[in-house]
């Protein structure tokens, strides 16, 4: 019976915590787009794949750095004019 007068107000604390984080969520945006997130989860492996299958049977998917040495190499050059 004693233990009930600390665990009472133990999960009362844990309710209103778990209520204040369920508005912040809701109050910060979380829930209100929902199919985008589904949708790129089924996706995106299939837009990697046409990646892949577009940029030719000899490239590796490795080279990532690729585009970004490119990005580099128009700001250099956007700079010099």
């Amino acid at each position: 019976m004693e233990s009930l007068f600390i665990l009472i107000p133990i999960a009362i604390v844990f309710v209103i915590i778990a209520v204040s984080i369920f508005f912040w969520a809701v109050r910060s945006g979380q829930y209100e787009d929902l199919d985008t997130e589904a949708r790129r989860i089924l996706f995106d492996e299939d837009e990697a794949a046409k990646r892949a299958d577009s940029a030719g049977p000899h490239s590796s998917n490795s080279n990532d750095s690729s585009p970004k040495n490119s990005d580099t190499t128009l700001e250099k050059a956007d700079a010099d004019d």
